[in-house]
């Protein structure tokens, strides 16, 4: 059975999830506006594993814009809702504010914690930088199967994360990446997850292959551990697609691939506009949803793959 979870709401400011058994806060959903730079939008940071490590970053020195867990769009239809400096092709990265836009936090549907299941149910505006209401978002975020080690130590935990985007343009928005503007091995774009800095120079795991060469290919679960520092031990953080977002581009529908670096740092994305950009047309809803689990240890892929089977969508 699945550990109980609470929610502690700081009103204006974050949602906390907390593990009852441990006390341990496993998320904190934030979704208090910050510097208009740095593209305002609600994040996950710290998010923590049962043994109570950190397995997300928060405005790192490079990228100050990049904020645990959160939704993103690097390039869409000239604005920039990923924040920081643009990519020009020929020209690298420039500052350029007014393209840099915001997701901004209208009011939240649903905030519960019951069964072992806590549920923040949101929505958003996406804006252009002049303030131009441009999208609309549905996101749900669920924590589940809080699931300790035998040994009593750590073990695991899920986030499922869902957005529903609809274009509330009167033409079509065009999402895509620094790659579909010219920039090679750089596409991405969508949900992005920073690592801690201890993560630099982790493992990297898929289905079939390992390492950095996972870069933009495409494969239904994405791992990343790393080692702690100030702590014994690692992580292993595991990226899954739903089988309805049909990442492999079956039945038409716009694929996915993965972006995923562990030098300079530990990242990864499932990238929705990797190598070409996604086009959605007015009144049109982009509906994604991932899972994200938390684990204590560093899993190899044969523990990997009994987890995901033992938990199925």
């Amino acid at each position: 059975m699945s550990s109980p979870l609470r929610i502690t709401h700081a009103h204006g400011d974050r949602i906390t999830v907390t593990e009852e058994r441990g006390g341990i806060d496993l998320i904190s959903y934030v979704y208090r506006p910050e510097a208009a730079w740095e593209a305002p939008k609600p994040y996950v940071h710290p998010m923590r594993t049962l043994a109570d490590n950190v397995v997300t970053d928060y405005r790192p020195n490079d990228h100050r814009w990049h904020k645990g867990l959160q939704m993103t769009a690097s390039h869409l239809s000239g604005q920039n809702l990923w924040g920081g400096n643009t990519y020009v092709h020929g020209q690298d990265y420039r500052p350029l504010p007014e393209r840099v836009g915001s997701m901004a936090h209208i009011g939240f549907d649903e905030v519960t914690a019951a069964a072992g299941r806590a549920v923040i149910g949101e929505r958003l505006s996406w804006r252009h930088h002049d303030g131009t209401h441009w999208a609309d978002e549905q996101r749900r975020i669920e924590l589940h199967d809080v699931e300790h080690a035998e040994s009593g130590a750590g073990g695991s935990w899920t986030l499922t994360w869902s957005s529903a985007i609809t274009n509330r343009r009167t033409e079509p928005l065009h999402f895509g990446s620094p790659t579909t503007h010219g920039r090679e091995a750089a596409g991405y774009t969508g949900l992005f997850w920073r690592g801690p800095r201890a993560f630099r120079g982790g493992q990297i795991l898929g289905p079939d292959c390992a390492g950095p060469e996972l870069m933009g290919t495409q494969a239904p679960w994405l791992a990343y551990s790393g080692e702690h520092d100030g702590a014994d031990g690692h992580a292993t953080v595991i990226f899954q697609h739903a089988p309805e977002n049909d990442h492999m581009g079956e039945g038409g529908i716009h694929p996915a691939h993965w972006f995923v670096r562990n030098e300079p740092f530990a990242a990864v994305a499932p990238s929705f506009a990797f190598y070409d950009e996604l086009e959605l047309a007015p009144g049109d809803t982009l509906s994604r949803r991932y899972r994200v689990t938390v684990a204590d240890g560093a899993w190899d892929r044969e523990r990997i793959t009994e987890y995901l089977t033992e938990h199925p969508w």
